[in-house]
């Protein structure tokens, strides 16, 4: 039997083991970039509207967040959460731990789309008798989502490959199996090729949605 025939062959062998490592991957990556998406839009707020207190608060949240390591984030979740006595298992942790991640991006972006729109929007707004939300909701985020899409798409996409240190706390997702199926057969060069060309369809299939929710949100002439 040939190498390629070889390949091929230990690759249908680990089909399994890699599907179930790629639906981890996506599940962890898509739980955390929608949770940290709607946090990140109330970060975003509160940086643009809180009050001071508020403010400042969400500020050294952001700010200490965004220069954290996401390894560090991720061992925090679960070993030092627990010595405070709130377990929390793999997964559960590692989802945490990219979703405050991901917000803490998520809120600068918001932040700087809605700063980004000019103040005589809101004013005119309110000069019509819009409340603060009826202003938000149909005003300022449909002006501010064009403007967060490609910034959000680049967060999205980090986040699939943050994913990767996952791994660490022990969660099953496509590196780990790929690690495990190569220590098995040992060969390393296919299947990490392959692992990456799973990466890059998630993140292509991102980079797609991005654009069609452009198309969708675009002002045509």
């Amino acid at each position: 039997m040939d190498y390629a025939s070889a390949v091929l062959e230990q690759m249908w062998i680990a089909r399994w083991a890699l599907a179930s490592g790629l639906l981890m991957t996506v599940t962890i990556s898509l739980l955390s970039v929608l949770s940290g998406t709607i946090l990140g839009v109330g970060v975003g707020m509160a940086l643009t509207y809180g009050a001071r207190p508020l403010y400042w608060l969400v500020r050294a949240y952001t700010d200490f967040i965004r220069g954290t390591p996401v390894l560090v984030l991720v061992l925090a979740s679960y070993y030092v959460l627990s010595t405070v006595g709130l377990q929390l298992s793999p997964f559960q942790a590692g989802v945490l731990a990219l979703a405050v991640f991901c917000s803490s991006h998520v809120g600068e972006i918001v932040r700087g789309a809605l700063q980004a729109i000019p103040r005589g929007q809101g004013e005119a707004a309110k000069a019509i008798g819009l409340t603060f939300r009826q202003t938000f909701l149909y005003v300022l985020a449909p002006q501010a989502l064009r403007q967060i899409l490609p910034a959000w798409v680049n967060t999205a996409a980090e986040m699939v490959k943050a994913s990767t240190l996952l791994s660490i706390i022990g969660i099953g997702e496509l590196l780990l199996s790929t690690q495990e199926v190569i220590a098995r057969n040992f060969m390393s060069l296919p299947f990490y090729f392959l692992a990456g060309f799973f990466y890059f369809a998630v993140n292509y299939g991102i980079e797609r949605l991005g654009r069609l929710i452009e198309r969708k949100t675009a002002i045509h002439a």
